[in-house]
């Protein structure tokens, strides 16, 4: 079995985050969930991580909750929610770039994540209606703010999968690659977003997560709770100066 269950690398600015339980088609169960926890954490933490791109290990983003630990009385959840993610993801730009499956809870982390890059051979669903559970990882009123509802309801009423190019037509994955080629392009993408000042890409991104809950008239106060970081850092000072004297920013992520 896997020893660690999340493994993280650097790459630059870019935490690249994996899933890694490939025996379990990188299902979780409470030490993964634990573990993702501590990653989303240290993407929150560490100023210098301006975007993460996460993904799963051996060939499968995630086959969702591990039953068979889930049959043992485990709860794959933690105080960020379940996975140790879906309640409150990191507040940095992520990225799923998602090989075979993303199904159940798998399909929910991909929906708690804001852009999907996705293998044309990756497959998407939440079948938890299949063993009589009820996807309650978000992606039940997720997924209906991604695509229109009727298609949303047929996913989630038959448990059906469908492919990257289905979910790519309807809005809900932002690019299709080929098989085996979704980490780096994720990763090509994220680097080509630190062209932009890192506060502004973590403002814009909790912006836009936490609007659906708000009316117009509260918007307009709430989005500057998250626009005032970015508004206020050294980050916004450096881009004006880069600005002025016609040169690329240095951006340092405060």
């Amino acid at each position: 079995m896997s020893e660690e269950r999340i493994l993280t690398e650097r790459r630059g600015h870019v935490l690249v985050v994996t899933i890694n339980r490939p025996e379990a088609r990188n299902a979780f169960d409470a030490a993964s969930a634990q573990a993702l926890e501590a990653a989303a954490d240290r993407i929150d933490a560490e100023n210098d991580i301006f975007v993460a791109v996460i993904t799963g290990a051996g060939g499968n983003f995630s086959a969702g909750a591990d039953l068979k630990a889930a049959a043992r009385g485990e709860r794959a959840t933690t105080l960020r929610g379940g996975f140790g993610w879906f309640g409150k993801p990191p507040s940095k730009p992520v990225i799923a770039a998602v090989e075979g499956y993303a199904v159940g809870g798998g399909f929910e982390l991909c929906l708690s994540c804001d852009l999907i890059v996705a293998a044309r051979t990756a497959k998407f669903g939440l079948p938890e209606v299949r063993h009589n559970v009820v996807a309650v990882g978000g992606g039940l009123f997720r997924l209906p703010r991604r695509m229109p509802y009727h298609l949303a309801m047929e996913l989630a009423l038959t448990g059906e999968f469908r492919d990257a190019a289905f979910m790519h037509r309807w809005g809900v994955v932002n690019r299709v690659v080929e098989t085996g080629e979704a980490v780096e392009e994720a990763v090509r993408w994220a680097e080509a977003l630190q062209a932009n000042g890192p506060t502004a890409l973590a403002a814009s991104k909790e912006i836009m997560f936490h609007s659906p809950d708000w009316t117009d008239e509260e918007a307009w106060r709430a989005q500057m709770v998250f626009a005032q970081k970015a508004l206020q850092s050294e980050d916004r000072k450096e881009g004006l100066t880069a600005f002025a004297e016609k040169r690329r920013p240095v951006w340092k992520g405060r």
